[in-house]
């Protein structure tokens, strides 16, 4: 054999080997399942079969800080519905009290009310989707269960069809609320700079008091069948306690004057790993607290506490990884403003400690959080000022810098902007909720492949357990993926007649 053709032959026996051990050490679920927007995990396995790393990579990315930049600010509540169908309230409200905050404009008290209205009636149905189709699935049909029984199908089998058809007609009912006020549901006209463009009419309103009571009544059916399903079973007890979905980290939340966890206002405040508070401030501060870390291997910012500094992807009190979201909201505040929701949340703690820092026990923090928010609900729609029409104070100042924030189903949201003095944006920065559990979130789905994964033996259910240590955050990588100094992910093969890869380039 001439040397040429031997150098060749050995080049490609030696390129398809390591192909080979590649792809026996390498495990990709791609693509993840049962979140918002996109995302893939790599699973490396060694020489025995154990979890050396395993990456949870975000590989889309989307550009709103960039290509909002030079549009007149009072178009940022429309525009910014649009990086998610999934929490587009979210980013409306964001961005409308970021626009009060541009133009120094305080609305009257009716507006802020009806806003807080419409905004726990988007919590409590955004957060049924999750408990019932996204990460409900996992319990209430198994986490060992085939994948085909995995998803709200499943559910409404295990669970029956009575619950099912009120899991959508109470969503669906919510929802048509929403539109009421906001014109649509999916991308609401609804906030305005110092107000808000419709109230509700006198007339309207006995049936909206009757929905605020129907809500209440199916968060409390909720909180029932995950005590009935979940905490009545002790094995899922056990796997929600157990170390593979652990971490000791910071938390952070909204509250009010009280302590009290607020989705719609208030400080923010952060507590330490012992639950102790290090910080509360006005969101307008939020850069003397919070930083980005960039990682070359995802489009998602890794959010840390700027005080503490990026100390890598550990946990414990001298990191600045910090959580957000229903369990971080819970253990970021001192007690809930509702009687209902208060006697829950004594219960949650009293099972399982304070502060909790098991990832999973996000589901049954987030079931807490529907029960208060159906309570709001309640509260504002009886409240004398709801079907006032003082719904608008107009701006008169010029405006500058502008910083909002609510929270979010997925946690802390924070919108930015700076314009000239003519309302043109110059610069945009969102902290978007998945952002700030991005670290976390990292650690968790190694730590559950680690555990989980031994000698090289994997299955669908083992694979589904890992998939579940992101699942508990409930993520929405549509939202998150803002990183620029991110690297495409581009991968060019040259393939030859027969269609074998001969050369691969990656950049």
């Amino acid at each position: 054999m001439e040397k040429p053709i031997q150098e060749a032959f050995r080049e490609g026996s030696a390129r398809a080997n390591a192909a080979y051990v590649g792809a026996r050490r390498r495990i990709t679920v791609d693509p993840i399942t049962r979140l918002e927007g996109h995302g893939k995990i790599d699973i490396f396995l060694d020489d025995k079969g154990d979890v050396e790393r395993a990456y949870f990579q975000v590989p889309e990315l989307r550009g709103f800080e960039v290509f909002s930049l030079g549009r007149p600010a009072e178009d940022m509540p429309q525009i910014t519905s649009r990086i998610c169908g999934v929490c587009p309230t979210a980013h409306h409200m964001a961005a409308t009290k970021a626009l009060d905050d541009l133009y120094k404009v305080d609305p009257p008290s009716p507006a802020k009310k009806l806003r807080e209205l419409i905004y726990n009636t988007f919590m409590l149905e955004d957060h049924a989707l999750h408990v019932f189709i996204l990460g409900g699935p996992d319990f209430i049909v198994g986490p060992d269960a085939p994948a085909s029984m995995r998803n709200v199908l499943g559910v409404v089998e295990k669970a029956g069809l009575e619950v099912g058809k009120r899991v959508i007609s109470t969503r669906r009912r919510l929802r048509e609320f929403i539109a009421y006020l906001g014109g649509k549901v999916i991308h609401p006209v609804f906030g305005l700079p110092g107000g808000v463009s419709k109230g509700i009419a006198k007339e309207d309103l006995p049936q909206f008091q009757e929905l605020c009571r129907d809500a209440l009544d199916f968060a409390l059916f909720t909180l029932q069948i995950f005590r009935d399903i979940v905490l009545k079973n002790d094995e899922y007890v056990k796997l929600i306690t157990s170390d593979a979905y652990t971490h000791r980290t910071h938390y952070m939340g909204l509250v009010d004057a009280n302590n009290c966890p607020n989705f719609y206002d208030g400080l923010i405040r952060v507590v330490s790993p012992e639950g102790k508070e290090v910080a509360k401030f006005p969101v307008q501060k939020y850069l003397d607290y919070v930083a980005e870390h960039v990682e070359p291997w995802s489009y998602v910012k890794f959010c840390y506490l700027r005080p503490i500094g990026w100390k890598g992807f550990v946990d414990g009190p001298d990191s600045g990884i910090y959580s957000v979201a229903p369990l971080a909201r819970l253990n970021a505040s001192e007690r809930m403003a509702t009687p209902e929701a208060q006697k829950a949340r004594e219960e949650y703690f009293a099972t399982l400690g304070y502060p909790v820092h098991h990832t999973l026990a996000n589901h049954w923090a987030r079931v807490i959080e529907m029960v208060y928010a159906a309570e709001r609900m309640n509260e504002l729609i009886n409240d004398p000022e709801i079907t006032s029409t003082e719904i608008r104070r107009l701006p008169t100042e010029v405006p500058s810098v502008g910083i909002g924030v609510v929270e979010a189903p997925r946690g802390t949201l924070i919108h930015h902007y700076e314009t000239d003095e003519r309302g043109v944006l110059t610069k945009v920065n969102l902290i978007v909720a998945t952002q700030n559990n991005s670290a976390r979130m990292a650690m968790s789905v190694e730590k559950a492949a680690k555990s989980l994964i031994r000698g090289g033996q994997v299955d669908d259910g083992l694979l589904n357990k890992v998939e579940m240590a992101f699942r508990a955050y409930d993520p929405c990588h549509a939202c998150a993926t803002h990183s620029l100094p991110g690297q495409m992910p581009l991968i060019a093969r040259i393939r030859d007649q027969r269609g074998n890869v001969v050369r691969e380039i990656r950049r």
